[in-house]
């Protein structure tokens, strides 16, 4: 046991010594926070709106007033017909216009040229005038009433921070040691090879979370993300998860004889799978068939569809059950692989 601490202590000396690495590790998440949470964000706002109208009923003034009173919209124009709001949305001095008509509620004409943008702007011109007089509108929207995009991002990228930060981490290491050819001398000390990969693993574990609990405590107290589930378990599905992500490094490790080759398939692996096939930026619904069934091989799809349940809609244990199995036999799965393939002699 003290040969195998004296191993920990050493590959911890050894991260704490690259100074720039630990700022990126650790700056990283701060940076992709800030970025996510205020400066790339799907949040609507001061969205151009334009007001037709044949009759300013009591209820229609209503309604006018509650969408220039929130942050969403800023009624710029009020005009008589739908064709000049047409006009206008056409030459770009306007995102949307509403048609209050006598006797057939709300008529919303929107520029569909990015759908995205124009379903987010009806739901939340919905949103806000559904507690006016107008009747002819009822929605009510649960676990983000606020309509916060990052809501959406702060589980997405600790889904792909934790998965890029372990496992590249962790591969590049092991890689660096065969680099240099020291790993045959750690190979033949009096601890077993595998004790000496696990030794090796240990600090980017307590790195990982350092790392997970930095992010939840911007979440919650920068961004305003609530943690409505348990904490417990919420740290619980993300060891979990960082033991996969560090399954995926040692596996990684074995196919590379090089720290560019173990970054650049890091790369190719994790990054790009991360990011457009894990439900980050883009429903894995929306997505055409083949990509969903590609998609359904990618860990961080689950950890993040865990988190936003545990962390946004408080859910319990058994409502991730499926998500946290998927992730286990994948840990499984992968661990078996890499120990399998582990070379001791590093043939």
């Amino acid at each position: 046991m003290k040969q195998f601490i004296a191993f920990v202590i050493k590959e911890t000396k050894h991260i704490l010594r690259d100074k720039r690495t630990m700022l990126i590790l650790f700056g990283m998440p701060v940076v992709m926070m800030l970025l996510f949470g205020f400066a790339i964000t799907t949040d609507v706002k001061n969205v151009r709106t334009v007001v037709i109208t044949s009759e300013m009923s009591p209820r229609t003034q209503q309604a006018v007033e509650r969408l220039a009173q929130s942050e969403y919209f800023v009624i710029t124009q009020m005009v008589n017909t739908p064709q000049d709001a047409e006009q206008l949305i056409r030459s770009q001095k306007a995102d949307m216009a509403l048609v209050f008509a006598q006797g057939r509620g709300v008529q919303m004409m929107v520029d569909g040229s990015d759908p995205n943008m124009a379903q987010q702007w009806t739901t939340y011109a919905r949103q806000t005038i559904a507690n006016s007089s107008l009747s002819t509108i009822h929605s009510q929207l649960l676990y983000n009433p606020q309509m916060k995009s990052a809501y959406n991002f702060v589980p997405a990228i600790m889904g792909m921070l934790l998965m890029l930060i372990c496992a590249m981490m962790t591969s590049i290491s092991i890689v660096r040691e065969k680099e240099k050819g020291t790993m045959e001398v750690l190979l033949v000390s009096p601890v077993r090879p595998l004790m000496v990969i696990i030794a090796k693993a240990v600090p980017y574990l307590v790195l990982a979370f350092g790392i997970l609990i930095t992010i939840l405590l911007m979440a919650r107290f920068v961004l305003g993300v609530p943690l409505a589930g348990s904490l417990f378990w919420i740290l619980a599905v993300s060891t979990l998860y960082i033991l996969l992500a560090l399954s995926l490094g040692l596996l990684i490790s074995n196919m590379a004889q090089t720290q560019l080759v173990a970054l650049l398939l890091s790369a190719m692996v994790l990054l790009m799978p991360v990011v457009m096939l894990s439900g980050m930026l883009f429903p894995v619904e929306s997505m055409p068939t083949i990509l969903q069934w590609i998609s359904a091989v990618v860990p961080p799809r689950y950890y993040i569809e865990a988190m936003r349940k545990l962390m946004i809609m408080g859910v319990g244990i058994g409502e991730v059950a499926h998500e946290v199995a998927v992730l286990a036999g994948i840990t499984v799965v992968l661990l078996a692989i890499a120990l399998k393939k582990f070379n001791v002699r590093l043939e």
